[in-house]
């Protein structure tokens, strides 16, 4: 299909210093867990993004010396020409579809607390980033750096310039935000410095003023030089000579990089869930840059609507369009908008288990995207299966494991068969996706069923309840199972496992509200399974009228929500809505009237009154269908995938059923997945240093 004419700004050439970037789609630096111990896993992750459109590829936070440290997070390295090789692989790849490469030369300063290098962290002024790195390191405090201390950190950021520009990068970022080192010398908090590079804002800019120069000096002008920013606070805060710190910032540095990346402070505001921020939430930050440089600026905000981007161009606000997440749910999303393929796009959904492989210290992984971090070592495509189907498959169970499975089984060639028992397909996320602030995760289901919809080998049975009988009868060549878990109201026992069923009037489970049941309020939530859905159950509750009181065995609501970003919003909307909130507590026992609790380290004993407890905690797994079926039919022909192989979160289940779908039909040894290793430096013959 031709494309749509709206769209045509967006593929619009954009000059960044000495580089042009093809059009205005920037996969701008964002962690993917693939450090140079994965080169050829990171390579082929990004060479994914730029196989389907983005004018410019970056890594993410690359340091540049052993004193900007950040294990165990996962984080790359440019401290020597050991590091060249892993890069080189990511440049290469990049080129080969006509990208700009980028990477993000950071120090992470006080930040950065040097676990494994043992190097004093460095600060401005000896302040700590945040008080818990305090409890992080072995001293109680940074160093506070002294001239070479500041000499020496220009110099790194033009070495580790040189060694980029060799690794055959094009656009080399100096990275100003989320409170690491250049960043620390913006705020007044962080830099309490007498000399040239304290108090005033002119002053406290010089770093990073001279930073830019060093790394373009470096290079002699042959790279793009890029500043990422934070604004959040810095917007925030009023200025004697502009509307605000921010203002006087850009004004100092307006001409001084080739690109400006602008962002938040803080990774629950820069990376929001959606779950409680819209598409385009930094533009009240960042709009006004525009009003004062000439120099190309790129943003982003969870984007996935062409129409929103084409508006963020025209009216001033940004001149490319950053992506991190809808990159990763679709690398091939600019490429579907210049096809006019829109409705093919894979959009994000904001759940942000992207974010929490962070926290984790593992490779990206997506609720939308099941191959993201699979391109190389499982070999996997994001748009492209082997057509080898034959045969016919009867997939049961339409929820996010089941449509994945039949859609990935489709693009092989199968003839695809599914069936639900429910009249509308989605499983679970048909009624998750109506809680409060859920609504973007029906986005799974709606990929997947537009996907299916378009497929001539497919056949779609809704209603459709099979007895291990019909699915004989049925005749298959291949049987998945998908059929989900369910939720038990089972208490909570010692080491937080659950221990028995709670038999006690109006006791419920999650299955019990989807299945439209209102509790007599009041109504306690206790949540032991400590992700988003308890909360999201206690705001929906909330928000029939109920009054709902949140009790969890955790130290705050949602606990495992940090890893999401969600944590922080949480509780700011429980305050909103009234919700109660106790924490660090179990339920020991409820009579319909009072509820017993027991405070989860010393076990005192406590109540609270009560009309109804919903039960928030055990998922059981498992299918009485395949049990049926598993005496009758080879194994091989036979499969149990997603939440009833194993419960989990949505993620999980796509990815489960994805892999179900790959594999199917190949031996052990063809499903191994490839291991990865760093390069010893003498496999690497270094490039000539440019002139």
């Amino acid at each position: 299909m031709p494309r749509d004419p709206r769209y045509d700004l967006l593929f619009q050439p954009v000059q960044i210093g000495p580089k042009v970037a093809r059009n205005r789609f920037f996969q701008v630096p964002h962690a993917s867990g693939m450090t140079n111990a994965a080169p050829h896993v990171r390579a082929a992750f990004r060479e994914t993004k730029a196989e389907g459109g983005w004018a410019v590829v970056s890594t993410g936070a690359c340091s540049i010396h052993p004193s900007s440290d950040d294990s165990p997070f996962p984080c790359a390295t440019m401290w020597d020409a050991a590091d060249l090789r892993s890069h080189a692989l990511m440049t290469e790849a990049a080129h080969r579809h006509g990208a700009l490469a980028a990477i993000e030369l950071w120090h992470g300063g006080a930040a950065a607390v040097n676990r494994t290098t043992r190097h004093a962290p460095l600060s401005p002024s000896g302040v700590p980033w945040m008080a818990t790195h305090v409890g992080f390191m072995s001293s109680a405090r940074p160093k506070v750096m002294d001239a070479q201390d500041i000499r020496d950190l220009i110099r790194w950021h033009a070495e580790a310039a040189v060694m980029a520009e060799r690794a055959g990068f094009d656009i080399l970022y100096v990275y100003a935000g989320m409170g690491y080192l250049p960043y620390q010398f913006l705020l007044s908090d962080y830099n309490h410095r007498t000399d040239d590079y304290g108090g005033s804002v002119r002053n406290r800019v010089r770093l990073v003023e001279q930073l830019i120069d060093a790394v373009r000096e470096a290079t002699h002008g042959r790279c793009a030089v890029a500043l990422r920013m934070s604004m959040q606070e810095l917007r925030a805060r009023p200025s004697e000579t502009a509307p605000s710190e921010a203002h006087e910032v850009i004004g100092h540095l307006k001409n001084a990089p080739d690109l400006f990346d602008v962002k938040m402070d803080y990774s629950a505001t820069d990376c929001a869930a959606s779950r409680y921020t819209a598409e385009g939430s930094h533009e009240p930050v960042v709009d006004f840059l525009k009003t004062i440089t000439d120099k190309p600026v790129v943003g982003v905000g969870r984007f996935t609507s062409p129409d929103t981007m084409v508006s963020m161009v025209r009216r001033g606000v940004l001149d490319l369009i950053g992506g991190a997440r809808p990159s990763i749910a679709d690398p091939f999303l600019p490429k579907k908008i210049e096809e006019g393929r829109v409705e093919d796009i894979r959009e994000c959904i904001g759940c942000n288990m992207c974010i929490s492989s962070w926290h984790d210290g593992v490779w990206v992984r997506c609720t939308q995207n099941p191959t993201a971090g699979e391109e190389w070592r499982r070999g996997w495509h994001p748009e492209v299966v082997r057509k080898d189907g034959k045969g016919q498959v009867l997939v049961v169970g339409a929820g996010p494991a089941g449509l994945e499975a039949a859609l990935t089984l489709a693009r092989r060639g199968h003839q695809v068969a599914l069936a639900d028992r429910a009249r509308e397909f989605g499983g679970r996320l048909r009624w998750e996706s109506r809680l409060p602030g859920l609504n973007q995760w029906h986005r799974v289901v709606d990929y997947r069923m537009g996907q299916l919809q378009k497929l001539p080998n497919v056949s779609l049975y809704p209603e459709s309840a099979l007895s291990a009988e019909d699915v004989r009868d049925f005749g298959a060549d291949h049987v998945v199972i998908a059929t989900g878990a369910r939720w038990l109201p089972h208490l909570c026992g010692a080491n937080e496992l659950p221990s028995v069923p709670l038999e006690a009037p109006r006791v419920y489970t999650p299955d019990d509200i989807a299945a439209g049941v209102v509790p007599e309020g009041p109504v306690a939530v206790f949540d032991y399974d400590n992700y988003y859905l308890g909360s999201a159950i206690a705001e929906h509750l909330a928000g029939q009228g109920r009054a709902v009181t949140y009790i969890t065995t955790a130290g705050a609501a949602a606990a495992w929500g940090f890893m999401t970003n969600e944590q922080p919003l949480v509780h700011q909307s429980f305050a909103k809505k009234g919700i109660g909130l106790r924490t660090l507590e179990v339920v020991t026992g409820f009579d319909g009237e009072r509820l017993h609790l027991a405070q989860i380290f010393s076990g005192e004993a406590r109540e609270m009154a009560a009309r109804s407890l919903v039960i928030v905690g055990y998922r059981a797994g498992g299918s009485a269908l395949h049990e049926a079926l598993a005496g009758t039919m080879p194994r091989e022909r036979l499969h149990l995938t997603g939440d009833a192989l194993a419960p989990g979160a949505i993620v999980h289940a796509v990815y489960q059923g994805h892999k179900t779908a790959r594999e199917l039909g190949l031996t052990a040894a063809e499903a191994v997945p490839r291991r990865d290793a760093p390069f010893a430096p003498r496999d690497f013959q270094m490039p000539e240093a440019a002139e």
